[in-house]
Order: C-alpha cells, then structure tokens, then sequence
C-alpha cells in the first residue's frame, strides 16, 4: 500500500446537524477549584473561568460543566450545600456568574452547573430547622429515625466515606441519615415539599439561562420504605473501604426514583434544550433504566463510566465494552464516553502518555458525546499528594487505602511561571513535579504535543458528522488492535487503535481502501498499512 500523507485539515460538512447540541457537542468538566485563580487566595473561581474562556473555546468543545460553586462550608469541597441559589464567596458571586455565563453564551460554549439533590450540608437553613426539633416543620425534610432496640444506629446501612450512615444528635435523642459524611444529610424525597422546593431550585437556574444540570449521585436520591438493613457484601475483603461491607440494595437506585427523573426531565423540556446528565455507578441494565421510557423519559444521558472503570486495557475487553453498551441502549438513547473526572486517577497517570493518546482518539471518536476533564488534554499523569498536603476527606477517613481523589483534582498547568500561572500564591493542591514543562504554553508552541492532539481530534470531530451524529459499526479486536467503523451516509472512517507498544498490521475490512490518513495520534506519520507501537489512527475510506 502507498504510504499516504497526513490530511492537514479536516473535510468540512455541508450540512448541519439536526440533533440536539449535546448530540454531537462534546462537554469539559471544570474543577472551579482549580482552573483559574483570579485573586491570590489560592483557590480557583468564577472569574478565572471568564478569563480562560478563549482557551475552551479554542480547544474546540461545547459545553462547560462546572463542579460545584453554591455556598458551603466545604466539607466535601462543595458537594455539600448550604444554599443552592447561590455562589460561594471564594468562588464569586451571582454578578459574577452571570457574567461568565453571558461571555460563556457570546463564544458559542454552553454551561451545565452540578446539581446535587441526594443531600444538603447539616449547615443548611433547612437542615438548621429540620434539627431543632422533634416537631419542626422541616423535620421530614431530612431522614430522622430513633436507634435500633438495642441501642446504636437504625439499621447496618454505610457510609461511602467510611463508617455508618448515621449520625446520632443529642439535642432530639434521634439518628439521622447521610450517605456521605455526616456534614451531609440525606434529604427526604418521599416529602412532596422537598421534591417542590428542589424543582424551585432548578427553576431558579434555568430562569437564569443554565443550559442543564450534571446530577450527583442520581441513584441514591430515594431510600425504601421502612429502610430495611442492607445485605452483607459476600465478597467484602478488608482494604476495599467500609461502603462495601453491605450491599446498597435498599439505600440506593430505588424504582421511585425514576419518578424524580420524570420530573426532572418534563422540567428541563419545558425550557428548550436544555440538557440532563445523571451521575449513576450502576451496572448496565440498570444504568439504561435512567434513560426512561418514552412514556416516561429520564435523564438525557445517564453518565456512562465504563472506559473509566475498566478493569482490562487491552483491544478485546474495550470491544466488548463498547459493543455491550450499544446492544444496552434503549430506543432513542443516546450514549456518551467518560475517561476522567475530578474522582478518578487521571488516565495518563494510568496508562502512560503513548496510550493516553490513543485514549483520547478513542474517547472522542464513539458514537456519543464524550465528556473531558480539565488537564487530561495536557497528558497530566500521576501527581503524588504528600501527608501533610491531602485535602480530601475520603482519604483523611480511610488513610491509606488508596481513595484519595486529589490527585485529580491538581490545579490546572498554564505556562512556566509562578505556580504554573494559575495564582499568585501557593495553590490549595500541590502541582507535581513536571509542571514547568507540561502545561498550556509549552503545548500550544508543540505541534505534536497532546494538547494540540485533542485540538486536531476535537476539530475533525466536530467537521465530520460521520464522526459525532454517525454510526458505529464493525467494532472488533485484531491481535491487539481495537477497531471500529463511523459512516455518515456516503462519508466512512475507519478507527484504528494499538493497545500495544509493539508494531501491528492493521487488517482492512472487506472490500474496502484506504483514501486517506486524516490523523494518527502519532505527529509526521505517513500510514503505510502498519501501526506503529502505542498508534492510533483515523482512516477515510472508500469502497472497491
């Protein structure tokens, strides 16, 4: 085969898409912690963001979504919330958000805030209330429950941050509930005037031209009735962390809570285009039930974790991952892709940075909309967290398990200069050792680097509806090469990955040649039917 010269830009279409954004958009999660500090505390914020909108536009996403910004007393850096109609002050204010959202709305990117119904911060008005007293008004906004007969909490049900989810409170003599830390308390979604208020909420967001919500921990948001004690874990082992001493069977993904959804959902329409992603770690049938029914609907894209999870890095388990979760999907779903988070260790740090690159043409070239995270477009790896500097609570309850998050959660790299540009003072988290030479600026003056890898995919993306509307089909694994097809009616490309760091032959379909290299994740490469080791690429193809 004659060796073919990377294409150097891509083909543009001619035909819009006529799909909801999201469809053929992709998302960038945003760590507002640490993106961009604006003024020298250290911490990320709101105007940060503003000023670094010209960077997201330019790598050629979407959408923003951003981790949480509402005012909180951070214990769990946000995710408890003590007011849900506002901004915290480290972050800025509603002026502020406004701004970013107007400026956001002025380049084309949408934004998408973190919902974050299953609990509130005990520090909330309502949970204040809720506790007074045995009679509050507000007392059945929260899951209150006297202790089991014999004393100690109400049932065996465990906390994902270790220990029991309950918390005993002195002053009314009960228990109550938080899946989480006990700075977080379950919120009672059998109440009709918590389920108002929260839609209130929502109503608050949107009124204020909120493109969609991400919705944390969607599937714990509704307890069973009588909240019976969960079964043990049959394969708990010590070290795994004590969530996992009992099976979630009774405290988690309840047949009520796609009523939630509904709602959600008839709410989110009622404004237009506006986009729901819900934040389930559920197995895959019950993870597509979150799509609803037609007669029902659900959430618009059940977060799909499985690239992220996957056991096994090799070209016959990521094909079956990938075929599974089509021959899953429900009439009319649509899918999405997830490879990193501000929960998960960093991609490049798991595989290196020859295969974080072909991760990154994998995760933007599935059918779906994929959504990135912050710094994985620079191939940050590994960022080790000393003692003194760690920050989460999870990994502060359960030392030396290995649960600690923040080393995804590192601010953001932008040139060589003082704390990487992202402050004028000492970050909140450490920036690891290779800094000064992998951030923003050394990247955008290398034409091979990874950043400029994610511009040209993003780009090719985005001009190609074969390669975000299209199908996908002829998914396979060919001693160590995961292969898959895209075609937009006459329009056909042909995915090639080498999961190995050794050279490949890449076997063709049937009947079918190669026009072009539209891009390999390797920079100068021409394509000469090899793959080279740790080598993906992008064909056109034609047929014979």
């Amino acid at each position: 085969m004659p060796s073919l010269p990377e294409h150097p830009e891509p083909a543009a279409s001619a035909s819009p898409p006529a799909a909801p954004w999201w469809e053929t958009g992709v998302i960038y999660q945003i760590y507002p912690r640490s993106f961009q500090d604006s003024n020298g505390d250290g911490i990320g914020d709101l105007e940060g963001i503003r000023r670094r909108l010209d960077y997201v536009s330019h790598l050629g996403v979407d959408a923003i979504w951003l981790s949480p910004i509402f005012p909180s007393p951070m214990a769990d850096f946000g995710y408890d919330v003590a007011d849900y109609r506002g901004v915290a002050a480290m972050f800025g204010d509603l002026a502020q958000f406004d701004r970013l959202l107007a400026e956001a709305h002025a380049k084309g990117l949408r934004i998408l805030l973190d919902f974050v119904p299953n609990h509130s911060s005990t520090q909330h008005p309502w949970f204040v209330e809720s506790r007074s007293s045995r009679t509050n008004p507000k007392r059945d906004w929260y899951i209150w429950r006297d202790g089991a007969p014999g004393g100690g909490p109400p049932n065996n049900w465990t906390s994902d941050m270790g220990g029991s989810s309950w918390e005993f409170d002195p002053a009314t003599g009960q228990y109550y509930l938080h899946a989480f830390l006990k700075e977080q308390a379950d919120l009672n979604w059998r109440n009709p005037e918590v389920r108002a208020a929260m839609m209130d909420v929502l109503r608050f967001w949107f009124d204020r031209g909120v493109d969609g919500f991400r919705i944390d921990v969607m599937w714990h948001a509704i307890k069973a009735q009588g909240l019976p004690d969960n079964p043990p874990n049959p394969d708990y082992a010590p070290g795994m962390g004590e969530k996992y001493k009992v099976l979630q069977t009774h405290s988690t993904d309840q047949p009520e809570v796609h009523e939630i959804a509904r709602d959600f959902r008839a709410l989110a329409d009622s404004y237009g285009e506006r986009l729901l992603v819900g934040e389930i770690f559920l197995p895959l049938p019950k993870l597509m039930e979150y799509y609803g029914t037609p007669a029902m609907p659900g959430v618009h894209l059940p977060f799909n974790f499985q690239l992220l999870e996957a056991p096994h890095w090799n070209a016959g388990a990521l094909a079956r991952i990938i075929a599974d979760y089509e021959a899953a999907l429900p009439p009319g779903g649509w899918p999405n892709w997830v490879m990193g988070s501000h929960d998960a260790p960093r991609i490049a740090g798991k595989l290196g940075e020859a295969q974080a690159r072909v991760a990154a043409m994998l995760l933007l070239t599935l059918r779906g909309t994929p959504t990135l995270y912050q710094g994985d477009e620079l191939g940050i790896g590994v960022v080790e967290i000393p003692p003194d500097r760690i920050r989460d609570p999870q990994d502060l309850r359960q030392p030396g398990l290995g649960l600690g998050r923040d080393g995804a959660r590192t601010p953001m790299r932008w040139d060589a200069g003082a704390h990487a540009g992202f402050s004028a003072a000492e970050p909140w988290l450490p920036l690891g050792d290779d800094w000064r030479t992998r951030n923003v600026a050394v990247q955008d003056a290398e034409p091979g680097s990874m950043l400029a890898l994610y511009r040209r995919l993003l780009a090719i993306r985005r001009a190609n509806p074969a390669l975000n509307r299209g199908t996908l089909s002829s998914v396979a694994a060919d001693q160590d090469v995961l292969r898959y097809e895209r075609s937009d009616g006459s329009d056909r490309f042909l995915i090639a990955l080498n999961m190995t760091s050794a050279e490949r032959q890449l076997m063709l379909p049937e009947g079918a040649d190669v026009a072009e290299l539209v891009i390999s994740t390797i920079p100068g490469r021409s394509f000469d039917g090899r793959l080279a080791p740790d080598e993906g690429v992008i064909l056109r193809m034609t047929h014979h």
